[in-house]
């Protein structure tokens, strides 16, 4: 997702729920799936969803396969998670 896209995304968050300014960090993890690209995505996002609390947006960077046979055989999606950061209490 652009720059652009991501700033219309959090001011439209913000101006719909009603949100003070947060700070977001940003976490890249590849995730793999024999299915496809779309599963590989999800796996990433379960498994970072286990430890990683206030995600809110992804951006897939890359994608890549494995090729067997003149076939795709394996999946490989690297995705940036963005997840805000506690706020100070």
């Amino acid at each position: 997702m652009a720059a652009a896209g991501r700033r219309f995304q959090v001011t439209a968050e913000r101006e719909e729920n009603g949100m003070n300014d947060h700070v977001y960090k940003m976490l890249e993890m590849v995730g793999s799936s024999t299915e496809s690209s779309d599963e590989a995505v999800r796996n990433a996002l379960a498994r970072a969803a286990r430890t990683v609390r206030h995600m809110d947006w992804f951006e897939v960077a890359e994608t890549r396969g494995h090729i067997v046979d003149g076939e795709v055989a394996h999946w490989q999606v690297t995705i940036k998670i963005g997840f805000r950061l506690d706020d100070d209490a």
